[in-house]
């Protein structure tokens, strides 16, 4: 299966796991594909926009923590840690943390190697005489990281409330993987986002200018480009909601009529009113956010939120095996 062109006018071979994600999703029902699959070039750029966005309160919540526990975070993980990030660099975040820590080394993981890299050149020309090793793989599974840090004790960042996108099953299956990849004694700087009402909840996910709405569509874009896809875009909305009864805010693209298309040369067909569910977003109380760390391996040892209790972010110790409590 070839992608279209590229913008440099090369052809490539289309990821097969994103071919087979997308095949199967369509398939089961009720229709999901999995939210990794946003983040191609253009929606990695969708993203970055939506972060400054004034109903999305999480990237400006979690900047101004992160502005002001530097100080706290360095004095208890300690000196010539590694950070290695699950995720391409934010432009605002990621400088906050290496700035105030001073790192051995900096490893930016991501499934989109186009953003990744361009990220990473832009942190490196930022911090010249830190050693900057972009990685591209998919972080859900335990992976090898550069023997260039391999003796080096390390921090993994995980920041935004990206652990919020997965189901409680895959965030401690995540969780557990992200401790195996950093190994004996590990430690954890996290972002999560707080429950709140559903009158400032929806709104951050489906803003008045439609930077999200674009977001979302853009994973049909995709579908076309990459998977010979004949989705008809105009066929289908951006929908955000609020489901109380687990705690978390999905997105979905929602049939405005029937329809019917190929990916792949598999024929689909959708009724109007139905959808295809692209995203959650889990919001965690404190002690529901604990209770997560410490299922998927990780000691929480501190806890910094906002005045307004939008957003948490913890440090967490990996945590020896234990089969007791």
């Amino acid at each position: 299966m070839l992608k279209q062109d590229d913008a440099d006018g090369t052809r490539s071979f289309a990821d097969p796991a994103f071919r087979a994600d997308v095949l199967a999703g369509l398939e089961r029902r009720p229709r999901a594909i999995p939210a990794r699959w946003f983040y191609d070039r253009r929606g990695s750029e969708l993203f970055e926009h939506i972060t400054d966005l004034p109903e999305y309160y999480p990237t400006r919540t979690e900047v101004a923590i992160l502005s002001r526990i530097g100080d706290d975070v360095r004095a208890r993980i300690g000196e010539g840690r590694a950070v290695v990030e699950f995720g391409s660099g934010s432009s605002t975040k990621t400088p906050l943390l290496l700035e105030a820590i001073a790192p051995s080394a900096y490893v930016p993981i991501d499934i989109s190697g186009d953003f990744l890299r361009a990220s990473s050149k832009v942190l490196a020309a930022r911090f010249p005489n830190l050693l900057v090793l972009p990685f591209e793989a998919d972080f859900m599974r335990p992976l090898t990281l550069p023997r260039t840090i391999a003796d080096a004790p390390k921090l993994g960042f995980f920041p935004g409330s990206t652990i919020g996108n997965m189901t409680p099953a895959m965030a401690t299956d995540l969780l557990r993987a992200m401790k195996a990849s950093l190994g004996e004694g590990a430690m954890l700087l996290i972002g999560m986002d707080r429950i709140k009402d559903a009158d400032v909840l929806v709104p951050a996910y489906d803003d008045a200018a439609g930077v999200t709405a674009a977001f979302n569509m853009n994973l049909l874009e995709r579908i076309n480009r990459e998977l010979d896809g004949t989705v008809p875009i105009d066929a289908f909305r951006h929908e955000a909601r609020w489901n109380d009864d687990r705690a978390r805010v999905e997105m979905h693209l929602t049939a405005t009529r029937d329809a019917t298309f190929d990916v792949d040369k598999r024929p689909f067909a959708i009724a109007a009113g139905e959808s295809i569910h692209t995203e959650n977003s889990h919001k965690y109380g404190a002690r529901d956010a604990r209770i997560l760390l410490r299922a998927g391996g990780w000691t929480p040892v501190a806890e910094w939120t906002d005045p307004d209790g939008l957003f948490a972010v913890y440090l967490a110790e990996a945590q020896a095996e234990r089969v007791a409590p």
